[in-house]
């Protein structure tokens, strides 16, 4: 295997500063901070360094960054420090950075890279473009005997995207959640890992997002709740059924709590080759079943539950939003003892509020025109997509044209009401539109977003992209709104 094929796109950047003898932005960040008092400057100090897996800042390189004088611009030149500690999210600031650059010099890169042009793709800008030739010149052939290190790199890719913010815990200080006190942009999420029961009663993480509730300062006026909608998510991750974990989409369910105000539960569901379909949608089957039992911990009523997922993990919310609210008795018992507990479990299980797949697997067999559109040159390809079929499907005890594994095939004639999103350059883009269609070709509530210039797995840009971020937060506000406005309609029939 060539030696780059082993290696995450941050830690050749790592690898690249360290060679170069650049100052990290963390070290950057720390020196600029001792220009303050040396009352408060260890305070700033110690709130600096942000704890995420391995990263460790040792108190002697603290206390040298607070004895440490400004430098002048002369000194950063000729004596610039060494890079000495791995930043878990430089490919954040790098791709952040270069979309700063004027257009007329992303323009240039692009065309040195052979990338895509704004003629071929009219709604995607520069920065964007870049990126599709960068990944493009990096992405080595996918190999089903190298899914455990591809889980590895895009792992550690996916989080040192994402925005250094999401991965501090809001405070729980008193003051810090009275409002004439709280820091602007400050942190105003918790989460948790808790261990739950996966189908097969062994161990499965599920990450547990709630939004901290700021008061409104020294008064005797009813105290803020902390979910007014009662209503909680349950997500599912994408990644093809082979890759991706609850860190890999923490930035995206980070953000829906915090601009929601729902708590969000993340699931860490079994993986293929080594767990084929449908083992994946009987462990969120599990959560799902978990949450119903749990949901009044997080302020939430069992009617509330909404679904969602991206991709893979958008597949999975659709096919669970089908087999809650009709379950098929006969595909579940193709699956022997096992199938009929599933079975069992979604019998009793309430239905769900609503469900917002984004850029879902809904159709495993049918080629629909995106297919030959997009099925080069992108971040998801017809070599990639082929090698997850085979992972998840190669084994399964299933045959390949099933309900519990290509979610058009099931009855979706009472599915809740959907909020579907797609992405205009993606492989899958006319597989959610054929969802959606059939959604209401049945007449059920379905609402439809496509998000132009947009790659398949968008969301891990959100927070390096422009265009992109506000592109996610007007998905999720849109989504929102499409499930307050269904409790508004349950809430009329009902009075």
């Amino acid at each position: 295997m060539p030696y780059s094929a082993t290696l995450s796109v941050n830690t050749l950047l790592n690898k690249a500063v360290r060679t170069l003898n650049l100052t990290s932005l963390a070290q950057e960040k720390r020196q600029h901070s001792s220009v303050n008092s040396s009352n408060n400057s260890l305070e700033n100090v110690e709130k600096e360094p942000l704890q995420i897996n391995t990263l460790q800042i040792s108190t002697d390189d603290r206390q040298s960054c607070i004895d440490s004088e400004p430098l002048s611009i002369r000194d950063k030149v000729l004596h610039h420090n060494l890079l000495t500690t791995y930043q878990p999210h430089l490919l954040h600031y790098a791709m952040k950075s270069i979309g700063l650059l004027p257009e007329t010099v992303l323009d240039s890169l692009v065309g040195y890279l052979d990338g895509p042009t704004a003629k071929q793709y009219e709604h995607v800008d520069a920065h964007l473009r870049l990126i599709l030739a960068v990944n493009s010149k990096l992405k080595t052939p996918l190999q089903l005997s190298e899914m455990g290190e591809l889980r590895k790199r895009f792992a550690t890719d996916a989080v040192a995207m994402q925005t250094p913010r999401v991965w501090q815990q809001a405070s729980s200080s008193l003051f810090d959640t009275i409002k004439p006190f709280a820091k602007k942009n400050e942190p105003s999420v918790n989460w948790e890992d808790k261990t739950i029961a996966n189908a097969d009663d062994g161990d499965m993480l599920v990450r547990c997002y709630q939004k901290q509730v700021n008061a409104a300062g020294f008064s005797f006026k009813k105290k803020a709740k902390r979910n007014p909608d009662e209503t909680v998510m349950l997500f599912f991750h994408g990644g093809g059924f082979c890759i991706g974990d609850i860190n890999t989409h923490h930035e995206f369910c980070h953000a829906v709590c915090e601009r929601t105000g729902w708590p969000v539960v993340s699931v860490d569901y079994r993986l293929a080759p080594e767990y084929p379909a449908p083992t994946g949608l009987r462990d969120c089957i599990a959560a799902y079943a978990w949450l119903a039992d749990n949901c009044h911990k997080f302020g939430a009523l069992a009617s509330r539950i909404v679904l969602a997922g991206d991709s893979a993990g958008g597949g999975l919310s659709t096919m669970i939003a089908q087999q809650v609210i009709t379950p098929s008795a006969k595909s579940w018992q193709d699956l022997g003892v096992d199938g009929q507990k599933t079975f069992e479990i979604l019998q009793r299980l309430p239905q769900p509020l609503a469900q917002m797949p984004l850029y879902p697997v809904t159709d495993i067999e049918n080629d629909y025109p995106s297919w030959e559109l997009y099925g080069e040159g992108l971040l998801l390809d017809h070599a990639d997509v082929a090698v997850f079929d085979a992972a998840c499907l190669e084994n399964s005890p299933l045959p390949r044209q099933h309900i519990l594994t290509s979610p058009m095939l099931g009855d979706n004639r009472h599915i809740c009401p959907t909020y579907v999103v797609a992405a205009e350059l993606d492989v899958l883009r006319d597989e959610a539109f054929a969802y959606a269609k059939q959604l209401e070709d049945y007449g059920r509530a379905v609402q439809t977003y496509t998000v132009y210039g947009a790659p398949h797995g968008f969301i891990h840009f959100m927070s390096v992209h422009q265009g992109l971020e506000q592109q996610t937060n007007h998905i999720i506000h849109g989504f929102a709104g499409f499930v307050r406005d269904v409790i508004s309609t349950q809430n009329l029939l009902a009075a």
